[in-house]
């Protein structure tokens, strides 16, 4: 009980002779189930050590919950790499094309967005990969390297078994997309199918990778000593350099290379009731009513798909048990999806004492009469589920970070809820301090562009070593 009382005053550092309106008691008191004590935070490392184990073992990778994918890349960039080369990067409504130019020290980048209608994200896979390659035929035109051979890097971001660099099935769709005879096959052949269905473009896909492997790389050119790449946006995943030999399912000369970036996938960790000491009444329902019920877990009490809903549905619950608001909620607060993950950002920004943001935000909501004392309790349920994403994330890294030992390394990190939360880096550089070995250092850096300059870095490394 007084650790949760320590942890409950280190959340707000609130009661501060600024802040003029604290947080009321019965608030805190329903908000305690969205804290991790100490001793939650080291069973869920054990468990998630044990998991990773499991992914990466011949016998147990099977019923393994976290994946622990191998992803064949095993250069990490050294600064050589040269040329021009196209990324594709596919992982959620929108995908982008990248033309990338690299030099000595130096690279130059262009890009462009193009939307994926909700027709084609629930459609067929071969009308989504014609959209493409649609798109990538015009956009090498627009980039006057339409009669170009171009080595190109594919990010892909969803769950994908890689048997090879330039071979990956899709295990599932995740992020909304439903499209049909893509999962069990290679998405890199079905990419390839629709290059030659058009017969205009000349690409060399080199490598297929996730976002979290672009990260990393992206980092590692900068920064020779990033070893683990993370991902807190939309979604959660985390990738890092492992030992070959401890990669079982690698399929190849283990002693050819020492190392290989292993794709974790551990938003799925949780699946099997590893997560049920901290899941709530909230992550239950935003569950239930996802298109992947029973999947994600952990990705869903961490990502910023969810975040918002999170907090949406804490306000909906003690404003119904009359404890916010009045009593009073509004149409648009008990409408699910309406409070943004962004809302949880912008709302934890105001400086203490001041509620100007949140003000705003319960405004839009048609939340105009809340008090003073309603945005306090409002911003406080929003670090509660911003904190609680932070501190398990941070689990998980620190149990990547002590079974490397590597004395100090780098973690590049990418992705909406990191780069655009006031506090996310912070509380996890902190939450990592308390869990890993004694002597380690460790540092978070902010990626530029895994998932697209990561792509091409790839297919550079490939090259590199073609």
């Amino acid at each position: 009980m007084r650790q949760t009382e320590q942890i409950l005053g280190g959340i707000e550092g609130l009661d501060t002779a600024e802040e003029q309106v604290t947080v009321s008691v019965p608030i805190r008191e329903r908000c305690k189930d969205l804290i991790l004590t100490d001793e939650v935070i080291a069973e869920l490392m054990r468990r998630i050590a044990r998991d990773v184990e499991k992914g990466l073992g011949k016998d147990t990778h099977k019923e393994a919950v976290i994946k622990c994918f191998i992803t064949y890349v095993q250069d990490l960039p050294n600064g050589t790499e040269r040329g021009e080369f196209l990324a594709l990067d596919l992982g959620g409504t929108n995908f982008r094309v990248l033309l990338i130019h690299l030099g000595q020290n130096h690279f130059d980048m262009q890009s462009k967005i193009y939307a994926i209608p909700q027709s084609i994200m629930i459609g067929s896979g071969e009308q989504l990969f014609d959209h493409i390659a649609e798109c990538l035929a015009n956009f090498m035109k627009e980039h006057d390297v339409y009669s170009h051979k171009l080595p190109l890097g594919f990010t892909f971001s969803f769950p994908l078994q890689q048997l090879g660099l330039t071979k990956g099935l899709l295990e599932t769709w995740t992020k909304g997309f439903k499209c049909s005879g893509v999962v069990g096959n290679d998405v890199v052949q079905l990419l390839k199918d629709a290059i030659k269905r058009r017969g205009d473009i000349q690409i060399q896909v080199c490598a297929i990778l996730n976002d979290t492997t672009g990260t990393l790389m992206s980092c590692a050119w900068k920064n020779h000593n990033c070893r683990i790449g993370l991902i807190v946006g939309t979604g959660c995943n985390v990738c890092y350099v492992e030992k070959t030999e401890n990669c079982e399912l690698f399929d190849g000369d283990v002693n050819a290379k020492p190392d290989c970036i292993v794709n974790t996938e551990w938003g799925a960790f949780g699946s099997d009731g590893s997560l049920d000491i901290v899941i709530t009444e909230y992550d239950r329902e935003i569950d239930e009513n996802s298109i992947n019920a029973g999947k994600q877990l952990f990705e869903k009490m961490i990502s910023g798909m969810y975040m918002g809903e999170l907090v949406r549905l804490a306000l909906v619950r003690f404003t119904k048990d009359k404890l916010l608001f009045g009593g009073q909620g509004s149409d648009f607060l008990f409408k699910r999806g309406n409070f943004f993950t962004k809302f949880v950002s912008e709302i934890e920004s105001d400086k203490r004492g001041s509620f100007i943001n949140c003000r705003e935000v319960l405004g839009e909501l048609g939340l105009a009469h809340a008090t003073e004392q309603d945005c306090a309790n409002v911003r406080y349920i929003c670090e509660c589920v911003s904190r609680r994403a932070a501190h398990l994330v941070s689990a998980g890294i620190a149990v990547l970070i002590n079974k490397m030992k590597e004395p100090s390394l780098t973690v590049g990190v990418d992705g909406s809820v990191y780069r655009f939360h006031p506090h996310f880096h912070d509380l996890m550089v902190e939450k990592i301090k308390q869990l890993i070995l004694p002597g380690i250092k460790f540092d978070l850096m902010l990626s530029e562009d895994g998932s697209g300059r990561g792509a091409a870095l790839v297919a550079a490394v490939a090259c590199r070593e073609n």
